[in-house]
């Protein structure tokens, strides 16, 4: 599937490249959404283990799912959580990996990722919320932006809670660690 044709298939109008989007934006994500997306194939079994010791503890539920899994989900699948979509997006997971690139991931990534209701896109919320292009994001806008990605419809990046407060924190200082994909 080429650009063009993914564009108009999830009707994004706002679509950038990788290079068109803020670096501090792409480490943001990188750093709350998949610290180890640049050397997985699209499964973070770490995270994996840690959601099953959890759910077995009935400690608080999480989320194990990488960048990858959750583009399979978006551009290929339904929403619905059921157990047969968990087992459809790991198959499209593997072959997102070995027929895409990181960058190419990760671009699709940030243009089709739900920011909250009716926002699509990391375009679409940096105008949303900040008034200004992905391009011009600084580095406190864009960990807050990550911040609120594993609930966009309960958390707001202008109007932050203490838990969306404290991602925010944890992803400026986790940043600079991230790798910077082209």
């Amino acid at each position: 599937m080429n650009r063009s044709n993914l564009r108009q298939r999830l009707s994004i109008n706002l679509w950038r490249t990788l290079r068109e989007i803020s670096p501090s934006l792409r480490r943001a994500v990188l750093a709350g959404e998949d610290q180890r997306f640049v050397s997985h194939h699209g499964f973070d079994f770490d995270q994996i283990n840690y959601a099953i010791k959890d759910m077995i503890f009935k400690k608080n539920l999480r989320g194990a799912s990488t960048i990858t899994m959750q583009v399979a989900r978006t551009v290929f699948l339904w929403p619905q959580r059921t157990w047969l979509r968990k087992i459809v997006e790991a198959y499209y997971t593997v072959l997102i990996e070995i027929l895409w690139s990181k960058e190419r991931i990760l671009e699709i990534y940030l243009n089709t990722v739900d920011w909250g209701t009716g926002i699509r896109g990391i375009e679409e919320a940096s105008k949303k919320y900040f008034h200004i292009s992905s391009s011009h994001i600084s580095p406190s806008q864009a960990a807050i932006l990550a911040a609120i990605l594993p609930n966009p419809h309960r958390w707001s990046p202008t109007y932050p809670n203490a838990e969306v407060l404290r991602r925010q924190k944890r992803i400026l200082r986790d940043i600079e660690k991230m790798s910077l994909l082209k």
